[in-house]
C-alpha cells in the first residue's frame, strides 16, 4: 500500500486522522513526520503538521509463524468437541470447583511446549489458575514476542483458544483461559478506547456512521463499552464471524 499524507494542527491529531481514514488502530499503522508543524506568533503563519502513514505490511515471519497454529489447531479439532463459545455476553461460573489447579496448568503448558517447539521458539511460560473463578492465566515472555502475538494479536487469540480447548477437554466445569504477552492485553485495550472516543468526535462532526475493522468478540466489547454513556453516539455490531465490526451511528 501507498504512503498516504496527512495534516493536522500537529502530529498526533494527524496521527489520529490517519487511524480514522485508514480504519486501523495506531499499533497497526506505519506513518513518518514530514513536518511537525508549528503554532506561529499568535496563530500568525501557523502551519500544520504532515505525515505520511499507511497500513502495516504483514511480515514474513508472521506468516510463516501461522501454519504451526493451523497445524495445532487442526490436530486439537480432531481430538476434542468441546469448544469455547463466541458470545459477547459475560459467562456465568460456579463459585465452587473441584478442577484440579496442577492437572490443568500441566496440559496447558505441555502443549504450548509442543507448538513453541514446532515454531523453534524459545519462550517462558508461567501458568496460574484462579480456582475460585476458573480461570487459567498464562502469561508468556521471550525475545521473539512480536512474532507471537502476530496481526492484531490473531496468533495469540489463536493459541488462547487452542489452550481453552485442551484443558477443558473431559472437563465438567468450564475453564475461561487468558493469554498475553508483553501487557499486550491492556495495550491494545487502550488503545481500541483511544479509538473509540477519536470515532466518537468524527461522527459527532460529520453526522455519518462509522463501521470499525472486524474485530474478534472481546475488542467489539472494549469498544462498546468505551461508548456505552456517550452523550452522542450509540454503537452496534454487524456481519458474520470472523467479519463482525462495530458500527458507530449518530443518536437521534
Amino acid at each position: 500500500m501507498e504512503f498516504k499524507e496527512f495534516t493536522a494542527k500537529n502530529v498526533d491529531d494527524a496521527i489520529t486522522e490517519a487511524c480514522e481514514q485508514l480504519m486501523v488502530t495506531s499499533d497497526r499503522l506505519e506513518y513518518e513526520v514530514v513536518s511537525n508543524g508549528s503554532t506561529g506568533f499568535l496563530g500568525i503563519n501557523a502551519k500544520p503538521a504532515v505525515i505520511k502513514a499507511r497500513i502495516k505490511e504483514e511480515t514474513k515471519e508472521t506468516v510463516e509463524v501461522k501454519e504451526p497454529v493451523k497445524e495445532a489447531v487442526k490436530e486439537v479439532k480432531k481430538e476434542t468437541k468441546k469448544e469455547e463459545p463466541v458470545k459477547e455476553e459475560v459467562k456465568t461460573v460456579k463459585a465452587t470447583s473441584n478442577i484440579n489447579a496442577d492437572e490443568c496448568i500441566k496440559k496447558a503448558n505441555d502443549f504450548l511446549k509442543d507448538v513453541f517447539g514446532a515454531m523453534n521458539m524459545e519462550v517462558t511460560v508461567n501458568s496460574m489458575f484462579n480456582a475460585e473463578d476458573n480461570v487459567l492465566d498464562v502469561e508468556l515472555s521471550g525475545a521473539e514476542m512480536g512474532v507471537l502475538i502476530g496481526k492484531r494479536g490473531q496468533t495469540l487469540d489463536s493459541l488462547q483458544y487452542l489452550i481453552s480447548l485442551v484443558v477443558n477437554r473431559d472437563c465438567d466445569d468450564y475453564i475461561h483461559v487468558k493469554v498475553d504477552t508483553e501487557n499486550y492485553r491492556e495495550r491494545r485495550k487502550a488503545t481500541l478506547e483511544n479509538l473509540a472516543k477519536n470515532i466518537s468526535y468524527k461522527v459527532r462532526k460529520t453526522r455519518q456512521s462509522v463501521a470499525l475493522e472486524p474485530m474478534n468478540p472481546y475488542e467489539r466489547r472494549i469498544i462498546h463499552s468505551a461508548l456505552q454513556n456517550d452523550r452522542y453516539v450509540t454503537t452496534h455490531s454487524e456481519g458474520d464471524e470472523p467479519f463482525r465490526r462495530v458500527v458507530v451511528t449518530l443518536k437521534k
